[in-house]
């Protein structure tokens, strides 16, 4: 793994305060937070092909930074993405995540990569990491395919799910295709 990938990620914003003898000192917020988004294809159909998903992974790169966020890597197979970023406490979670799919799914019917309309499901799943965690989260989201071809999306979300200590009902997952 890339050393500069590893690099802290260090969001600083100051903040001035006087005193009572008319001193100036700044404050300033420290923060590494990363996180791990997974949500998929509309009915968890085999849409995204090998093709062109990088040009999308590359896209979602872009509306990452875009937000002022750090793209760690993006990757992921037909039916579902993997999107992991250090995020800086002003941005809220639920905002990137609309972003990146509002705009990849416009960006994947502009581009006519496939017949019909794009869309992704509704919903997501997010998870966060601690540092000494980025060089296992890049290589497992780095080797999606390989991964994918011992357990499906389902058995992975699951697992992700338990995990994480995740209570949720099966019925209000995403729509699994069997």
């Amino acid at each position: 793994m890339n050393s500069s990938i590893l690099s802290t990620y260090l969001n600083v914003s100051t903040y001035y305060f006087v005193t009572e003898n008319c001193k100036i000192i700044m404050a300033g917020t420290f923060s590494r937070i990363y996180i791990q988004y997974v949500f998929a294809v509309k009915g968890r159909a085999n849409l995204l092909h090998k093709s062109w998903r990088d040009e999308v992974f590359k896209y979602m790169s872009g509306i990452i930074k875009s937000k002022g966020q750090k793209p760690i890597i993006v990757n992921g197979v037909e039916n579902h993405v993997h999107v992991f970023v250090g995020l800086k406490p002003t941005m809220r979670i639920s905002d990137l995540v609309r972003d990146i799919k509002n705009n990849s799914s416009k960006f994947i019917n502009e581009q006519n990569f496939i017949k019909g309309k794009f869309r992704w499901q509704a919903g997501y799943g997010v998870f966060s990491y601690s540092h000494l965690q980025l060089a296992y989260v890049y290589n497992y989201i780095k080797n999606q395919e390989k991964h994918h071809k011992k357990q499906t999306f389902k058995e992975e979300y699951k697992e992700y799910l338990e995990k994480f200590e995740i209570e949720h009902d099966d019925k209000y997952l995403f729509d699994w295709l069997e």
